[in-house]
Parts: C-alpha cells; sequence; structure tokens
C-alpha cells in the first residue's frame, strides 16, 4: 500500500506562479564580499558567482509567515502522512553566467514523487524541477531539488 495519496501524485507537474528577478550589479558586489569572494569578475560585479540566485530566487518572507521546516506555505509540499522534511540533495546545471541587468524568470515545478523503504522507515521523495531563463527566455540554469519526508 502506498503512503502517497492521489492528491498528491496529482500535483506532479504544478509549477508555483513563476519569480521575477532584476539583477543588479550592486547586489552581486554585496553578495560577492559577504561570501568572500576573490575573482575580480564578482567583487566588480561584473558576474554573479554560482550560488547567488540561491538566494536571489526566494521571496521575502516574514518569518512567522514559514513553515516548521522553514519553507514558505503553499510552495508545492502536498499534504502526505509524514510529516518531517529534510534536504536530499540538488544537481545543478549552469548554462550562462547571471550577469548585472539581466531580468531572470524561476519556475519550480513538483516533478516527481516516490517512495523508499529506509533503515528507520519509509521516505517519501519530492523532486522539484527548478528552470531559469532571462526574460527573453535564454535558458540560465536548470536544477533538480529533492526533499526527503520521514
Amino acid at each position: 500500500m502506498s503512503l502517497i495519496p492521489d492528491t498528491a501524485r496529482a500535483m506532479i507537474g504544478a509549477s508555483d506562479p513563476p519569480i521575477r528577478v532584476e539583477i543588479s550589479r550592486g547586489e552581486i558586489m554585496k553578495y560577492a564580499v559577504a561570501t568572500e569572494q576573490r575573482q575580480r569578475k564578482f567583487l566588480d560585479g561584473d558576474e554573479a558567482p554560482p550560488m547567488f540566485l540561491f538566494g536571489a530566487l526566494r521571496r521575502i518572507t516574514p518569518i512567522d509567515e514559514l513553515g516548521p521546516d522553514g519553507t514558505v506555505a503553499g510552495s508545492h509540499l502536498p499534504d502526505l502522512p509524514l510529516k518531517r522534511v529534510m534536504a536530499g540533495g540538488t544537481k545543478t546545471r549552469y548554462f550562462r553566467a547571471v550577469k548585472p541587468d539581466d531580468i531572470l524568470v524561476a519556475t519550480r515545478t513538483l516533478a516527481d514523487i516516490y517512495e523508499k523503504r529506509g533503515a528507520q522507515g519509509p521516505l517519501i521523495f519530492l523532486v522539484y524541477k527548478l528552470d531559469v531563463r532571462t526574460e527573453a527566455g535564454e535558458k540560465v540554469v536548470e536544477e533538480l531539488q529533492t526533499r526527503i519526508v520521514r
């Protein structure tokens, strides 16, 4: 018998509303300094370091609107019988650098849900696909994010 309800399986393919982000040279420079980058292209804001998008794509959300695991409510986490959510890893593919004055559009889609039996009991895996493109449609980053629920 599956732990994954039909209502959760029906969410596969559902996407959060796209996030539109304008990238500024100043934001790149602040991030570069804060993360102790050493390359001039980052420090001068000519190009964003690879992890820059991790924070740039997050909506600013008051802490009282976050769930117990730190996620934003309604972010395509289906109602599941297991409740503890953990990070399961990411696979990121970069197609081009993020530059100042880029206008990026990111879409996050629930790509898959499956279950496995772990050493300490059942696990449910949720796989999200993050697609980041320029406003003109040029592919910038594609990321697969896995969450494990136990």
